[in-house]
């Protein structure tokens, strides 16, 4: 009975609402105050712990809506995947917010709050991006179709537990932690959430687009970890360059997964 109890919660307190093709979003909402639509990177989803943990720190001075992004938790999937169709989602979620909200994306969720500000005009009030994965030279984006491709052929052939770790490899995530992944209780979702890779490499595997991010108008700020890797912050300087009047900031102590409570000063000297 118990284990029915936690199911039915988890129910009700699930929201639900339906992008532009059909698909099914689900979301959670935690807090009071402006409304910020969290969007995640790679290998998220809403239920994971620590983006929960992130989002109800989040949620002591905003509204925060907390997604599964298309392909991952209890949202839908409809392909063919485009980036169009991932905007169309956190309109659908802005909208569920009451029309307008801020954006905040991390890793490859900052790629798509940028292009969310590019297409969506004044649904979207202002943006924190937090190191956004694009390649930042030439050299690199040979080496990471290669890595895309990799990646690709592992999902076709149906290994997913060996593309997830390629994945987490090729992006740098440290040697013990990915081999204690395995044991731990989430893998097994991980594992399903393996074909969105592909998703988050279509959005990453070019240079940043500096003559589109020129066109934007709202509050910008750029956040980078200080421990983040090279690329990220020549990316987080050619962003900042680009957009006008965007705001950078060097996190000290932090690395691409960034202590929340470290963030939250920052969002509100930002959003409030």
């Amino acid at each position: 009975m118990k284990s029915i109890h936690i199911l039915r919660k988890k129910e009700i307190g699930m929201k639900t609402t339906q992008s532009k093709d059909g698909t099914i979003l689900s979301y959670d909402v935690y807090g009071n105050g402006p409304a910020l639509i969290y969007i995640t990177g790679a290998s998220c989803h809403r239920s994971f712990k620590p983006i929960v943990k992130d989002a109800k720190i989040f949620a002591t001075e905003f509204t925060v809506y907390n997604y599964d992004r298309r392909g991952r938790g209890d949202s839908g999937n409809t392909l063919p995947y485009t980036i169009e169709r991932e905007i169309e989602d956190i309109e659908a979620i802005i909208d569920a917010a009451g029309g307008k909200a801020y954006l905040y994306g991390h890793s490859s969720g900052a790629v798509l709050a940028l292009e969310a500000v590019l297409l969506l005009g004044n649904k979207v009030q202002k943006v924190i991006m937090y190191d956004a994965p694009y390649v930042h030279s030439e050299e690199e984006r040979v080496e990471y179709n290669q890595f895309s491709r990799s990646i690709n052929k592992l999902l076709d052939n149906g290994k997913n537990s060996k593309a997830m770790i390629t994945f987490l490899k090729g992006i740098g995530m440290p040697k013990v932690f990915i081999l204690l992944l395995p044991l731990v209780p989430g893998w097994r979702t991980m594992k399903a959430l393996a074909p969105t890779l592909a998703y988050d490499i279509a959005l990453t595997q070019d240079l940043p687009p500096v003559e589109r991010a020129a066109q934007i108008s709202i509050p910008t700020q750029i956040i980078v970890g200080e421990k983040s890797r090279d690329s990220i912050h020549v990316v987080g300087r050619q962003l900042t360059k680009a957009i006008p009047n965007a705001k950078f900031v060097q996190l000290a102590g932090q690395d691409h997964m960034a202590n929340a409570k470290k963030l939250l000063p920052l969002f509100i000297d930002f959003f409030k």
